[in-house]
This record gives C-alpha cells, sequence and structure tokens, in this order.
C-alpha cells in the first residue's frame, strides 16, 4: 500500500523544511493567546538536545513533537489590505486538550526546556484556562520566583494578584506548551506603550481571551479540529514584522502549491472560480473570504498599485 501523500511522513517532511527556512515564522497558542518564534538569516542557531524537531537562539526556541493525528490545515484570509496566510497545525478535539488551569499553579523545573541551561528554571502555568494551550512563564532568578509563587493560587488578572505589576521588570521566560511541542521566548516583555520587539515574542490579549474561542471567526478550520499552532511562510508583500515589501511572486506561487496540498479543496476551488460542490461544507462567510482574496491577488498578479497600511491587519482579522 502506498502511503498517503498527506500522512504524517509528509506532515514530519513538511515541518522539517519550515524549519530549514528563516523566512518562515511559527506560532504557538490560541485566540489571544500566543507565543511566537522567528529567526534572521544570519543568527545563530543551536539544536535541540534530543529527538525534537525544532531549535534554539538567543532569542527564543521551538521544540516540537508531531504525532500521528497532526494535521496541517493551509488557508488563506481576507484582510482590509489583502490577504494573510498560514498552515494551522491541528489536532482533534478529542486529543488536543492541555491542562485548563484556572490560577496560576507552579509545576516545579522545566526538565523538557529546549536549552540545557534552563532546565532548572521553574515553570509556572498563568492559568489562563486555554483548552489547548498551557501558557506558562520560567524564571532562575530567585527573586523573580519568589514573587511568582506569592501570586499561586489566584487568576492572573485579579487586581489581588501581586504577580501583575512585577511582571514587565521581572521579564521572564514564556514558555507555551501544546500537545505538539512548545515556543519559548527569551526577550523582554515591552512594557506600557511598548511595542513587540523583532523576533519571538509573546501576545496575551485578555478582551481576547475572554471569548473562549480557539481562533479568529475568519479562519477556516476544519469542524472537529483545534488549531494548536501554526507556521507562517513568508508573505508576498509583507515581512515578518509586517511591513510592505514590493510584492514577490515566487512566494505567492510557493504559498499557493502549499495550498493545493494541505488547503480546503471546496475553498480552493471557490477561489479559482470553479464551479461550487452542492452540498459542501463550507461556510458561507469562509466561501466570500476566498472570493475577496482572490480579487486581491488578482489585483497584485496585474500590477496595480494598492496604497493601504498592512499594519492593522491581524487586529482586522482577530476581531472579525
Amino acid at each position: 500500500m502506498q502511503p498517503s501523500p498527506n500522512g504524517p511522513d509528509a506532515v514530519v517532511t513538511l515541518l522539517r523544511e519550515a524549519l530549514s527556512d528563516p523566512g518562515t515564522a511559527w506560532s504557538l497558542g490560541s485566540f489571544g493567546a500566543i507565543a511566537e518564534f522567528m529567526r534572521d538569516p544570519e543568527e545563530a542557531v543551536l539544536p535541540l538536545p534530543d529527538e525534537r524537531l525544532g531549535m534554539a537562539t538567543a532569542r527564543g526556541a521551538i521544540a516540537l513533537t508531531p504525532s500521528s493525528d497532526l494535521r496541517p490545515v493551509a488557508y488563506e484570509t481576507a484582510v482590509a489590505s489583502g490577504w494573510n496566510h498560514a498552515l494551522a497545525l491541528c489536532l482533534p478535539e478529542a486529543t488536543c486538550g492541555m491542562n485548563r488551569r484556572t490560577v496560576v499553579t507552579e509545576l516545579g523545573p522545566d526538565r523538557e526546556a529546549a536549552r540545557v541551561e534552563d532546565r532548572d528554571g521553574i515553570l509556572f502555568d498563568l492559568g489562563l484556562g486555554l483548552s489547548a494551550v498551557d501558557a506558562c512563564v520560567r524564571a532562575r532568578d530567585p527573586e523573580a520566583i519568589a514573587r511568582l509563587r506569592a501570586g499561586t493560587g489566584m487568576p492572573l488578572f485579579d487586581h489581588a494578584n501581586p504577580i501583575g505589576p512585577h511582571l514587565v521588570a521581572m521579564s521572564p521566560h514564556r514558555v507555551f506548551l501544546a500537545r505538539i511541542g512548545r515556543v519559548e521566548v527569551y526577550a523582554p516583555i515591552p512594557g506600557p506603550g511598548g511595542t513587540s520587539p523583532e523576533g519571538p515574542h509573546t501576545h496575551v490579549l485578555p478582551k481576547l481571551l475572554r471569548s473562549g474561542r480557539t481562533h479568529a471567526a475568519t479562519t477556516p478550520i476544519p469542524a472537529g479540529w483545534v488549531p494548536c499552532a501554526g507556521l507562517h511562510p513568508a508573505h508576498p508583500y509583507k515581512d515578518m514584522m509586517g511591513e510592505r515589501i514590493a510584492f514577490d511572486a515566487e512566494r505567492y506561487e510557493a504559498f499557493q502549491a502549499l495550498l493545493d496540498r494541505w488547503g480546503d479543496p471546496e475553498l480552493v476551488a471557490i477561489k479559482r472560480s470553479e464551479p461550487e460542490t452542492p452540498g459542501g461544507t463550507v461556510s458561507s462567510r469562509h466561501a466570500q473570504g476566498a472570493r475577496r482574496v482572490a480579487e486581491a491577488q488578482g489585483r497584485y498578479l496585474r500590477g496595480e498599485i494598492i496604497e493601504a497600511s498592512v499594519g492593522d491587519d491581524e487586529d482586522a482579522e482577530a476581531t472579525a
């Protein structure tokens, strides 16, 4: 019997190729809480000291343990200035669950840290109650550990929790965990009014967390599946930080190949103006989104100039 073209071996190959490409960014998290890993082409990279897929840099790390039920889902979503694209790394609802802690909880030494020198650091679950992700921090400094311990047993956003006023100053490592692996962020947490640094960083947005969603409504994830992480190949008209670049047709074609292999066939057909399948399972919202993406891509491919900011793409999609 021939192996499935999109089976476990193909998934591992996809992940290995993406990890080898510095133009691909990664994310791990849920709606409202996410850790991102990216690296510069010339940045020093350390291999992991075990069998996991991934790497570490001076700014962060990614370590993946793909299972046989891991399903990549390639998709494009329409935004004000054009479109976003990604491959969501999904697990079945029945197997994606993490610990769903709702108060800050000390977990002990992080024996599975990506770097050996971090494995004596103390891990604390922030208690965000997410279904598929445990959002944690890790500290080795005795003062930081004491401050974190003082807030255990309470919700992170409780006004009485002493962690909040000191979290930026402590800037512990952020460690986001899912069944498929982890992303670690070592860069300092930006202060009030600050911006996310170039490179690995995290976002925790209480307003979005309160929705209880696992992903944005615009993201076409198949029923019964939950996105735990994602890989974000180089985009045709913007860089990793969302700044506009000249349209790159090779990047466009590269993602279209991924979409053909890992995307929803119904949405791909709709985008290419092929007849829709009677009784199809695609929602009208996602079908309309595919048409909007096709229109935007057509304008870029024809060389038309679109004067628009790309800075609000993430927010526009998250609140849709």
